[in-house]
């Protein structure tokens, strides 16, 4: 299962923050589960602290390859550059096998 279907399963059984700001606080607060952030954001200073964080709290990081396509699995007509899944949902299981 790759990581767009995740993500929409989710947002479909679960609870997601979008964009850098709300991913940012919920890896801060220890309430994401699994955080993706686009490859193509520019300039890459936006989502460059999301990874460390994420492995400082011990939270699973994904990158993913396309902005478009993250804003599209989670339901925004809009690209998204990072997503935090905050209630894992049924994605619980597929989650658990990225760690």
């Amino acid at each position: 299962m790759d990581i767009y279907q995740i993500l929409e399963k989710a947002k479909r059984t679960g609870k997601i923050e979008k964009g850098t700001n709300e991913v940012t606080k919920a890896i801060e607060r220890g309430t994401a589960k699994l955080v993706v952030y686009a490859a193509d954001v520019e300039p890459k200073e936006i989502i460059a602290h999301l990874a460390p964080l994420c492995k400082e709290k011990g939270i699973p990081c994904q990158e993913a390859d396309n902005r478009q396509k993250l804003g599209v699995s989670i339901g925004l007509p809009v690209s998204a550059s990072s997503v935090a899944v905050v209630e894992t949902g049924e994605a619980e299981a597929d989650i658990n096998s990225l760690k």
